[in-house]
């Protein structure tokens, strides 16, 4: 079956009981037993819900795992798993990653003694290096980064960490299954904020992680039980109906990206445009050797600083000045006081992320409006 009829079917369905085309939103807290622990396989919807069955069955299936399992959110997925990690134990990771990302590890550092340490995400001898260093638990990649859009070698690293005893986990969220998929290149778990491309609209929070062993996806099952991170029957029912059009969606928002990307490329006072979609981008065979499309996130820098990227977001009329992402609508943001407001202003400038970069998630309308309306922008500046 190919992919984009996958998108469609997986998850289970028709309903066995009623034969609904959609699988039933399921808004009870509690089952019914026949007897004391006799019943028919949900008991608290905290431990198992129909609707949310049927989303973790999907994920796992898009990202060719051996257990999915949803969240309330995508740190709340992220929690779980450093919940998993013992006081003491080491991670590796890209150093450009998402400020909530960061802001979660710091606090796991300072309170329960995790160490991690930041690489190059670009690089594989500095992942080499690090793990050549000491023991490690983890190792932590987003690619393609947030914000600056890096990536990372997932086959060549998956394969390093193996020999030194350490997992990967990969957040795929801004390539989603459908242009990458890590386990098939030798990760052992992926992380989704399944708020962003998967569920689509913008109107839902949620998480996921999906594991390649089964025996680890039980481990997070029994974690995600007891911790209680769990998402409603609500939005695991949209992430479901968000998954039906990930496949149209992605390549729309593609397109997008691809076109916004060219343009800022030609633009003065942009000094830098960081889209894996470019043929310009630093990574651009690595892009292809492991992406099948670039997507609709693309950032930028402005020469003249946070004073440009001001007026640029402020002149925008189709993108909406607001954090988040993946949704049909384009969004814009200013990442060193929006989503990395919380990582230190040193930090920010160590990893390259300058007052005057701009953060843009290309929805699904026309190419020629958005690239209109970024036109418009830059003449702002």
């Amino acid at each position: 079956m190919r992919f984009d009829t996958r998108l469609v079917h997986t998850g289970g369905g028709p309903d066995p009981l009623t034969g609904a085309v959609n699988i039933p939103l399921y808004l009870s807290s509690t089952f019914e037993q026949a007897s004391p622990n006799e019943n028919k396989g949900y008991v608290y919807s905290r431990t198992a819900n129909p609707t949310r069955t049927s989303l973790e069955s999907a994920i796992a299936d898009l990202e060719t795992g051996q257990r999915g399992l949803a969240f309330s959110s995508g740190l709340g997925a992220l929690a779980t798993l450093l919940e998993d990690i013992p006081s003491g134990q080491r991670i590796v990771a890209g150093d450009d990653l998402y400020g909530g990302t960061w802001r979660l590890f710091d606090h796991h550092r300072r309170q329960f003694g995790l160490s991690v340490t930041y690489v190059d995400p670009t690089s594989v001898d500095a992942f080499a290096a690090a793990l050549e260093a000491g023991p490690t638990a983890v190792v932590y990649l987003e690619t393609p980064t947030n914000p600056l859009m890096k990536l990372t070698d997932i086959r060549a690293v998956s394969a390093l960490a193996r020999r030194h005893g350490a997992r990967v986990v990969v957040d795929n969220t801004f390539a989603s299954p459908v242009f990458q998929r890590p386990l098939e290149l030798g990760a052992d778990l992926v992380l989704h904020s399944t708020t962003k491309y998967l569920g689509g609209h913008s109107d839902l929070i949620g998480g996921a992680l999906v594991a390649a062993d089964p025996a680890w996806g039980e481990r997070l099952a029994w974690l995600q039980n007891a911790l209680g991170a769990v998402p409603s029957p609500v939005d695991c029912f949209l992430v479901l109906r968000g998954i039906r059009t990930l496949g149209v969606r992605m390549r729309a928002h593609d397109r997008n990206g691809q076109a916004v990307a060219h343009r800022l490329e030609k633009a003065r006072g942009v000094v830098a445009v960081h889209y894996p979609g470019l043929g310009s981008h630093p990574q651009i065979e690595l892009a292809r050797r492991q992406m099948s499309g670039g997507g609709g996130m693309v950032s930028f820098e402005l020469k003249d600083g946070e004073r440009a990227a001001r007026r640029f977001l402020k002149a925008l009329r189709i993108f909406t000045l607001a954090e988040s992402l993946g949704g049909v609508e384009s969004l814009a943001e200013h990442p060193a006081s929006m989503t990395h407001a919380s990582v230190p202003a040193a930090e920010r400038a160590a990893r390259g992320i300058s007052d005057g970069l701009v953060r843009l998630s290309c929805g699904i309308e026309d190419s020629r409006d958005l690239v209109a309306d970024v036109t418009r922008g830059l003449q702002a500046v």
